[in-house]
């Protein structure tokens, strides 16, 4: 007689929260949620299968099982529940993944079924989109978005300054977590990056899978802050594996050979922003536009404020823990105050702005191109600022070209 698994049965609320929201097509694909690159990846099917183990259907679970581990012959966590699903016929199971010997291993098959189910779940409505998207230059065509909460990397594109929902992807992070702080803590650092560039698999190796996307990790706040650290990438996985568990990396952002090949054509070295949050931040669009629209008012002002050649105007925008460099707030003051006697004029023209909110932190990272002019100087600059709330106001608490 077929035995349900007693922990599949509890994995099945999560599954059975996002199954809800929709019904099975005629083909048993999924209907109702948006249309997105990863309906065609395992997580659909695994949250059909465990809805057919809790409607007691287990010849339908295991037919799916089974053409499941034909389109994917690497994913561990289905050769587990097939397992299951076949022992069910002959005896009642006591546990997920009912195997003399588990260990580490199985316990990492239970967990990345837990995130996989979690993470398909609480796919954002269309209504939503993450709040560190605030402004994406129109040559940003797209932006990566991570949550190492829910172990899920989310595609946005840009589109004429809306973030637009493309895909969503299981993700691994660090053994130990997010928040890096040093080198060799095994974490995932957590803040605003962008791909610096792409490496193939012919020059790192079969571990990594497809390939690399290294970030800029440590970014210019993480230096202030005294992290440390290098060679945090988005990579892929050996051949012979589908996915890693939820916790596997020494601080890279991990994912399956097949997402990473199906992303890889989104990225633009150099360009595209990636931020790691450590649980997602969501909007709607009125209140996105709200923030986007206030913050943009700001970084205007400080832009006529500067052209004004007022310097007590424009020092207004700055922190008192302001820094570039070697140069505090009071060293900042009497270099502008200099330069600002010398000028009949000043013209400024900021092009391609970038705004992201930093997760975690009331800041937000600023990239521009300034157009500077003046009576005895014109200059061409790729800036970045970051701002921080102080009180009702933003402040400028850091300002350098960007690299």
């Amino acid at each position: 007689m077929n035995r349900i698994t007693p922990a599949l049965r509890r994995l099945l609320p999560m599954a059975l929260g996002c199954l809800a929201l929709f019904a099975a097509g005629p083909t048993g694909a999924p209907t109702g949620l948006r249309a997105g690159i990863s309906d065609a990846g395992p997580d659909a099917t695994l949250a059909l299968i465990l809805r057919d183990i809790d409607n007691n259907k287990l010849g339908l679970a295991l037919d799916r099982t089974n053409a499941l581990l034909k389109a994917y012959p690497n994913f561990r966590l289905g050769w587990l529940i097939q397992g299951d699903l076949l022992l069910a016929r002959a005896r009642p199971l006591t546990t997920f993944g009912d195997v003399p010997e588990g260990g580490d291993r199985l316990r990492d098959l239970r967990l990345e079924a837990i995130a996989r189910l979690k993470g398909y779940r609480n796919r954002p409505a269309d209504t939503q989109v993450p709040r560190y998207l605030l402004q994406m230059e129109a040559d940003q065509k797209y932006a990566v978005v991570v949550d190492t909460q829910r172990s899920r990397l989310y595609i946005y594109r840009n589109e004429n300054g809306r973030p637009v929902f493309v895909a969503d992807y299981y993700a691994s992070q660090g053994k130990a977590g997010s928040n890096k702080m040093r080198e060799g803590d095994n974490k995932t650092p957590l803040g605003v990056y962008h791909v610096t560039g792409f490496i193939p698999r012919e020059k790192i190796g079969d571990f990594y899978g497809a390939g690399a996307f290294p970030i800029n990790y440590p970014n210019e706040w993480d230096k202030r802050e005294g992290k440390t650290g290098y060679g945090i990438w988005l990579h892929g996985v050996p051949s012979d594996t589908y996915a890693r568990p939820p916790l596997a990396s020494e601080g890279c952002v991990v994912i399956s050979n097949q997402d990473f090949r199906a992303i890889s054509g989104y990225m633009q070295a150099g360009r595209t922003p990636f931020i790691i949050s450590e649980g997602v931040e969501w909007l709607s669009l009125d209140d996105w536009q709200s923030e986007r629209s206030s913050l943009s008012a700001t970084i205007e002002q400080w832009r006529k404020d500067w052209e004004s050649r007022d310097t007590g105007r424009y020092l207004s925008h700055y922190s008192k823990d302001f820094k570039s460099g070697n140069q505090d707030l009071a060293a900042w003051s009497k270099q502008k105050q200099q330069v600002n006697a010398s000028k009949d004029f000043i013209e400024i023209d900021l092009r391609a702005l970038s705004m992201f909110r930093n997760p975690g932190k009331d800041m937000v990272v600023v990239a521009f191109e300034q157009d500077y002019r003046s009576n005895n100087l014109n200059n061409v600059a790729r800036k970045r600022q970051y701002w921080v709330r102080e009180g009702s106001a933003w402040k400028i608490i850091y300002e350098g070209v960007a690299s």
